[in-house]
């Protein structure tokens, strides 16, 4: 049988497309891949699942789980993944982006720069860091800045590509601030590709979404030499 017939669910994708779609970090859609059943268990009852599953991984590492040392990693990491690090996956963690009419009249661009990003790339589940610089053009409605990092951090708490985190952080600004006008600039270190397979410490992955205003070239650079411009903090 074919490999289009293995994508196609037939049969379990072989070791090798396997291998090359986590090498090419390759996203399969838009949306976070959920079962339709994702939350039908509580956060307690996942980390528990979770536990049990690590503690067999560590077991069959050849790991002596009765190691004062060991003993607790397999709770402490289902804790982390289903409390702190995967914690976007939850619906209920959303940011509640509450919008406030743009009273004072400003029209120009608002940047926020250099937010931190921490996310895990769904393909080998280890860490890819760095920054996000998002801009949008008020139509009339604004929020606060401080929601515009928490959007960042929401979407980033998941198993994700940077592709795609790139786009949700886009569709959600553009949907809470209800403009065309946004502008997203991702800049990460992927581990998956310092630690493992290349092993290249050096480079770097940039993503953008550019839409409305922000398609056009002198806009768009402006929001370019906006993100240049080093600012000195007091």
């Amino acid at each position: 049988m074919s490999q289009k017939e293995n994508e196609q669910g037939a049969l379990p994708p072989t070791p090798e497309f396997t291998e090359e779609l986590g090498d090419n970090h390759a996203l399969t859609s838009i949306d976070t891949p959920l079962r339709k059943d994702a939350f039908e268990l509580t956060d307690d009852e996942k980390i528990a699942v979770i536990q049990k599953h690590f503690g067999e991984i560590m077991h069959t590492l050849g790991l002596d789980m009765e190691d004062e040392s060991l003993r607790g990693t397999p709770y402490r990491v289902a804790k982390m993944y289903v409390k702190e690090i995967f914690n976007g996956l939850n619906p209920a963690a959303k940011p509640t982006a509450r919008k406030f009419g743009n009273k004072y009249q400003y029209g120009d661009m608002v940047l926020e720069k250099n937010i931190n990003v921490t996310s895990f790339c769904e393909h080998h589940f280890l860490p890819f860091i760095g920054k996000a610089h998002v801009a949008y053009v008020s139509t009339g409605k604004v929020i606060g800045l401080s929601k515009i990092n928490r959007i960042v951090d929401y979407f980033s708490r998941r198993p994700q590509v940077q592709e795609r985190l790139t786009l949700q952080i886009a569709n959600e600004l553009q949907q809470a601030l209800e403009s065309e006008d946004v502008a997203v600039f991702l800049e990460c270190r992927h581990l998956c590709v310092s630690t493992r397979g290349i092993k290249d410490r050096e480079s770097s992955t940039v993503t953008t979404d550019y839409r409305g205003r922000f398609r056009e070239e002198n806009v768009q650079q402006r929001f370019i030499d906006y993100i240049r411009t080093h600012t000195e903090m007091v």
